[in-house]
């Protein structure tokens, strides 16, 4: 643990956020103070660092430090078809919806995976909507696009490779269909891969999005402040098309403005309604 070294160390953590901010690109101001020290500290205790000024003056001497640092900041455990649950509403009503509501005239589908890690999300929505569709897979325009802060995952991302670690909840008949097994190591298909992009983005300070059916966000905005979420929310709804769905994690709760502009499609699994 950290020592308490009163308020010098508080303005070294501040320096900290700053080195942070202009070498990573990373806006740590908008998330939560405990959040984001908990991350520093795993790098702290990492390096025998004690205190924020001893870890400030290792990064100014150490330019390798930063991207370890980045890549414990962005963290995420994550895996195909994680909370099978939701995935359950999302395959068996959700999907279903917008094939039903675009099955006439343009035939076009877009999903938006924001906070997407390394693609996991955006591949397992791909997966069940080429099993729905079937021999109509072709006749639609699918286009699934996942948005991250972190280079690298995006990178992991696209190359659409994986370990057993991430395929832990894919069903066996997904597994035959939809990859291409290398030793332990799990290729996505070339198929699933044509209708998936990946590009980065922070939710926060970039460019908003707009003109989705669908938007996934799960398990990011529990690390942002109050304010932030209510905008985040805000910025999910404009985004949407007309009743589009919003699908957010099963420990994070609409807040703000938007809890009223939203209409619950299925409480019990965060899944909402333009």
């Amino acid at each position: 643990m950290l020592k308490t070294v009163g308020k010098n160390e508080e303005e070294y953590y501040a320096i900290l956020k700053n080195l942070i901010q202009k070498n990573l690109g990373f806006n740590s101001n908008q998330y939560k103070d405990s959040h984001f020290k908990r991350r520093i500290d795993v790098r702290l205790r990492a390096t025998n660092a004690k205190t924020y000024k001893e870890y400030v003056e290792l990064l100014q001497n150490d330019r390798n430090e930063y991207p370890v640092l980045m890549e414990t900041l962005t963290v995420n455990v994550t895996n195909f078809f994680r909370n099978p649950e939701v995935y359950d509403i999302v395959e068996k009503e959700v999907l279903p919806a917008l094939i039903k509501a675009r099955s006439n005239g343009l035939r076009s589908i877009r999903i938006w995976s924001a906070g997407c890690s390394i693609g996991v999300e955006a591949y397992s929505i791909a997966m069940l909507l080429n099993h729905l569709l079937g021999d109509d897979f072709s006749k639609y325009s699918i286009k699934i696009t996942g948005t991250d802060i972190d280079k690298d995952s995006l990178i992991k991302a696209q190359n659409g490779t994986y370990t057993d670690i991430e395929m832990k909840d894919v069903r066996p008949a997904f597994l035959k269909k939809y990859f291409t097994r290398d030793g332990n190591t799990y290729t996505i298909s070339d198929e699933l891969k044509k209708i998936t992009q990946f590009k980065k983005q922070d939710l926060i300070s970039g460019p908003k999005m707009s003109g989705f059916d669908a938007v996934f966000c799960r398990n990011v905005t529990i690390y942002f402040q109050k304010e932030l979420q209510e905008q985040l929310y805000l910025d999910f709804y404009n985004a949407l098309g007309k009743d589009g769905f919003f699908v957010m994690g099963k420990t994070e709760t609409l807040i703000g403005p938007s809890k009223d502009k939203f209409k619950p499609y299925n409480s019990k699994e965060r899944i909402y309604q333009k």
